[in-house]
C-alpha cells in the first residue's frame, strides 16, 4: 500500500507557466533598465500601466475570489494620496517613507468602513463603499493645510531631497523631472511584481482555496468550517493597503492633488472594472490582458472625446454578453493555457486528475 502512495506526487504548475515564468523573468529584468532606454514620456506610460495593473488585481482578488463587488475603491486610493502629502508637507517626511506608510492610513479608514460596509450584502454593499469614499472625499476637501477643495502640490524642495534623486543625477547625469520619474518608476515595477506574486501565493495556499469556496458558495463553505467573514476581512484590508500606497506612488509621480481628482470614481474604479472585466475576473492573466487592451484602446481613441467613453462601455457590454470570462478566460477555456495555475493535480505515473476544480465562468479557484 505504501509503494502505491510513494507514486503519487501534488503540482500545480505547468509547462506553459513554467516557460512564462523565465519570459517574465526577462520582461522585468528589461523593463527595470526602460528609464534608461526610452524617453521620459515612454515612462511615463510605463507607469501608468502598472499602478493601473497594482489597482486592477487588488479589485480583482477582492471582487472574483472574495466576492466583494466594490465601487468604493478610490477611497483607499484618495487617502492614501493625501496621507503621502500630508507627512512630506506637515511633518517634512521622505515621499518614499510616506508613500509606504500610505498603505497604513488606508487600512484605519478600512477597519471601521468594513465594519459598516460587510452588514451590507450584494449591490448594497457597492453602494456602501460608494458612498464611504464620497464623505471620505468631502471630509478631505476641508483640509485647509493641504488646500482644500483646490488642492495642493508637492514641495519642490521635496522632490529634490527625496531619496536616490541625487544618486541618479550625479552617476547618470539625470534632471531632477527626470530621476524622480524613474524613482516612480521601479517603485511601480516592484509594487507590480511583487503584488502578482502575493496574490498568486496566497491563492494557492489553504486560504486561497477557502476564498474560492466561498466565493463559488459561502453557506457551503461555512458547513465545511470555513470562516467566510475571517477570509473577507483579510482580503479586504490586504487590498486597501496595497491600494493606499500605490495611490501615494501615483501622486508622486503627478506631484499635485486635489479631492475630485484623487477620488474620482471613474479614473480609479470604473476603469479598474472595465480592465478587469475585459480580461477575465477571477484569474490573475485576466487584468494583466486587461491592462494591454485598455491602455490601446485609450492611446487611439482618447482624442473622441466622450465618444471614447461610449466605445468603452459598449466594448464592456459586448465582452460580458458574449464573452463572460473575459478575453483570458475565452483563451483559456479554447486552449487549456494557464499562465498562473492555481488548481492541484495528482500526478500517478505521467496521469494528472484534478483535486479540485471550483471554476465556475470566468473564475479560476
Amino acid at each position: 500500500m505504501s509503494a502505491i502512495a510513494q507514486t503519487w506526487t501534488m503540482k500545480t504548475g505547468t509547462r506553459a507557466s513554467a516557460i512564462f515564468g523565465v519570459a517574465a523573468i526577462l520582461v522585468v529584468v528589461v523593463a527595470a533598465a526602460a528609464p534608461f532606454l526610452v524617453s521620459r514620456a515612454i515612462v511615463q506610460d510605463l507607469f501608468f500601466i502598472l499602478t493601473m495593473l497594482v489597482l486592477a488585481q487588488n479589485w480583482n482578488l477582492l471582487a472574483g475570489y472574495a466576492g466583494l463587488l466594490s465601487i468604493g475603491q478610490q477611497a483607499f486610493v484618495g487617502l492614501g494620496a493625501y496621507s503621502m502629502f500630508g507627512m512630506v508637507i506637515l511633518l517634512g517626511i521622505d515621499p518614499l517613507v510616506a508613500t509606504l506608510l500610505a498603505g497604513f492610513f488606508a487600512v484605519l479608514l478600512a477597519i471601521p468602513s468594513g465594519f459598516f460596509s460587510f452588514r451590507l450584502q450584494g449591490a448594497y454593499f457597492g453602494v456602501g463603499t460608494w458612498v464611504i469614499a464620497e464623505a471620505v472625499r468631502l471630509v478631505v476637501a476641508q483640509w485647509k493645510a493641504l488646500g482644500g477643495g483646490t488642492g495642493t502640490s508637492l514641495p519642490g524642495e521635496a522632490r529634490k531631497a527625496m531619496f536616490g534623486i541625487d544618486f541618479l543625477k550625479s552617476m547618470f547625469d539625470m534632471k531632477t523631472p527626470q530621476a524622480s520619474d524613474a524613482i516612480a518608476y521601479w517603485c511601480a515595477l516592484v509594487l507590480a511584481v511583487a503584488t502578482v506574486l502575493l496574490f498568486y501565493r496566497i491563492l494557492r495556499t489553504r486560504q486561497g482555496l477557502g476564498l474560492a469556496a466561498v466565493r463559488d458558495n459561502e453557506t457551503a463553505a461555512r458547513a465545511l468550517g470555513v470562516n467566510a467573514k475571517r477570509m473577507k476581512v483579510f482580503v479586504y484590508l490586504t487590498t486597501a493597503f496595497v491600494t493606499g500606497i500605490t495611490g501615494a506612488l501615483i501622486y508622486l509621480q503627478k506631484a499635485r492633488i486635489s479631492p475630485d481628482a484623487a477620488f474620482s470614481v471613474a479614473d480609479w474604479t470604473a476603469y479598474v472594472l472595465f480592465i478587469v472585466i475585459i480580461g477575465g475576473i477571477g484569474t490573475i492573466e485576466g487584468p494583466i490582458v486587461g491592462m494591454i487592451v485598455f491602455f490601446v484602446l485609450q492611446k487611439t481613441l482618447s482624442d473622441f472625446g466622450s465618444i471614447y467613453l461610449l466605445i468603452l462601455g459598449f466594448i464592456g457590454i459586448a465582452t460580458m454578453i458574449f464573452a463572460p470570462a473575459g478575453l483570458w478566460g475565452l483563451f483559456s477555456a479554447r486552449t487549456g493555457i494557464q499562465l498562473f495555475p492555481i488548481r492541484r493535480r495528482l500526478v500517478l505515473n505521467g496521469s494528472e486528475h484534478s483535486l479540485h476544480d471550483t471554476r465556475k465562468g470566468g473564475f479560476n479557484g
